[in-house]
C-alpha cells in the first residue's frame, strides 16, 4: 500500500509566505490514473452519444452522417495525445508562459469582434485557414495558468486588500472582454467565477469573501424579484431581457427562442426512467435544432433515460472528486490552485448546461464539457485535463 506525504500543506504554507517554489518531497512519483480513466470514459460517451444525436442531421446537410462524429474524434485522438505527452512535463515549466498565454488570450478576445467571423448570429470564431477556434476557450485555460501565477507571485501580500482586489479585477477585465468582443455571456460569468474560486481558495480569510459575496447575491434576488413583480421586463427590447422573459414563459414565447427549450423538455419528459433505446430519440429529427451542441443532454435523457443521465452525472462527479484530491495533494500552492481552477471550470459548465437544458435559467448556449460537439472546446479541455495530470504527476508517496 502507499501513503501520502503531508509535506504538500506546508509547502504550500511556504508559498503563501513568498517562496518560490516548494521543495520535492521523498517519495515515488504519483500519477492519477483514476482521472486519466474518467476522461477516456466522458470522452468515448461523447462520442457515441454526438454520433447518435447528429447522424440525421449530418446526412440531411451535408450528405454525410460522420461529419460532426470524425472532426471530434479527430480532434479528440490529437490532443489525447498532447494531454498523455504533456502531463509528463513538471507544470512549473508550463507556468513559465503565463503572462504571454494570458496577454495573447485578451488580445484574441478583442481581435474577434473585428475579424471574427458571424455563425448563426454570433461573431466568436477566428478562423485561421481552414480551422477556426474559438478566443474565449482558449481564455479559461489563459485564467486557469495565469491567475494561479500571480497569485503564487504576489506570496504573503495576498493577504492584504490590494493583492485580491486587483487578481479580481483582471479577471473582471478579462470577463468584460469576453462578453463585449465575442458577446458570449455564459463564457464571461465562468471567467469571473474561475477567478473567484481562485480567489477564496487561496485567501487565509476566506469567510469574509464569502459574507460579502452572500449580501450581493441576496440583493440580486431581491431585485429581480421586484422587477420580475412589475411590468419592466414585459416593456424591455432588449434581448437580454427577452431572454429572460423567454425563459420565464417559454410555452408562450416559442418564436423567440423558447421553441428550442420546449422541444428539450419535451425530450427529457418522453425519456422516462430507462429511456427509448440509444440511436431512438425523435426529438434529433429536425425538432431539436443543433442537438448536438448545448442540447445534448435533452437527448441523452431521451434515448438513456433518467438512469443514463445520472450516470453521465456521477461520472462528472468523479471527475471533480479526482480534481479536488489532486488540490489537496499537490505539492505545493501553485499545482492546488491550478486543480482548483479546472474544477471551477468543469463544475460551473457542468451545472450551467444542465440548468439551462431544464429550463432553470436562460439560454446561454454553453456546452457539455466532453459530450457536446466543439472541437475548440474538446481541445482545451484536453489540454487543462494534462495540466491536472501533471500535477498529479508531481505528487510523492511513500511505501509503508
Amino acid at each position: 500500500m502507499a501513503k501520502k506525504t503531508n509535506a504538500g500543506s506546508k509547502d504550500r504554507i511556504s508559498f503563501l509566505r513568498g517562496g518560490k517554489r516548494a521543495e520535492k518531497a521523498e517519495g515515488v512519483d504519483f500519477y492519477d490514473y483514476n482521472l486519466l480513466a474518467v476522461v477516456v470514459l466522458l470522452t468515448c460517451f461523447g462520442l457515441v452519444m454526438l454520433y447518435s444525436t447528429s447522424a440525421y442531421e449530418a446526412s440531411v446537410d451535408f450528405g454525410n452522417d460522420m461529419r460532426f462524429f470524425a472532426r471530434q474524434a479527430v480532434t479528440s485522438a490529437l490532443f489525447f495525445a498532447v494531454m498523455i505527452y504533456g502531463s509528463r512535463i513538471d507544470y512549473h515549466w508550463y507556468t513559465r508562459f503565463a503572462v504571454p498565454v494570458y496577454i495573447l488570450a485578451n488580445l484574441l478576445l478583442i481581435a474577434t469582434r473585428f475579424v471574427g467571423r458571424t455563425i448563426n448570429g454570433a461573431r466568436r470564431w477566428i478562423y485561421i485557414g481552414s480551422i477556426s477556434f474559438q478566443p474565449a476557450e482558449f481564455a479559461k485555460l489563459a485564467v486557469i495558468l495565469f491567475f494561479p501565477t500571480l497569485i503564487v507571485h504576489y506570496g504573503w501580500k495576498f493577504r492584504k486588500v490590494k493583492v485580491p482586489l486587483i487578481v479580481f479585477g483582471l479577471g473582471v477585465m478579462t470577463s468584460a472582454f469576453t462578453y463585449v468582443f465575442t458577446d458570449n455571456l455564459s463564457t464571461a460569468i465562468i471567467i469571473l467565477g474561475i477567478d473567484y474560486v481562485l480567489i477564496v481558495v487561496a485567501h487565509p480569510k476566506p469567510k469574509r469573501i464569502l459574507q460579502l459575496t452572500a449580501v450581493c447575491v441576496l440583493v440580486l434576488i431581491i431585485f429581480l424579484l421586484v422587477i420580475r413583480s412589475t411590468n419592466v421586463l414585459e416593456s424591455s427590447s432588449s434581448f437580454r431581457m427577452q431572454r429572460i422573459i423567454t425563459w420565464l414563459h417559454p410555452e408562450e414565447n416559442q418564436d423567440k427562442g423558447g421553441y428550442q427549450v420546449m422541444q428539450a423538455l419535451y425530450a427529457i419528459g418522453s425519456g422516462g426512467l430507462f429511456g427509448k433505446g440509444l440511436g431512438n430519440s425523435t426529438q434529433k429529427l429536425g425538432a431539436l435544432p443543433e442537438a448536438q451542441n448545448d442540447m445534448i443532454f435533452s437527448i441523452i435523457c431521451e434515448e438513456l433515460g433518467i438512469i443514463g443521465a445520472m450516470i453521465v452525472l456521477l461520472l462528472f462527479a468523479f471527475m471533480l472528486a479526482r480534481l479536488v484530491f489532486i488540490a489537496m495533494n499537490a505539492p505545493d500552492l501553485l499545482g492546488s490552485l491550478i486543480a482548483a481552477g479546472i474544477f471551477a471550470h468543469i463544475s460551473l459548465q457542468v451545472v450551467l448546461n444542465i440548468a439551462v437544458v431544464l429550463n432553470m435559467i436562460p439560454t446561454t448556449g454553453i456546452t457539455l464539457p466532453f459530450v457536446s460537439y466543439g472541437g475548440t472546446s474538446i481541445a482545451f479541455l484536453m489540454l487543462e485535463m494534462m495540466l491536472a495530470l501533471s500535477v498529479s504527476n508531481q505528487i510523492k508517496v511513500r511505501s509503508v
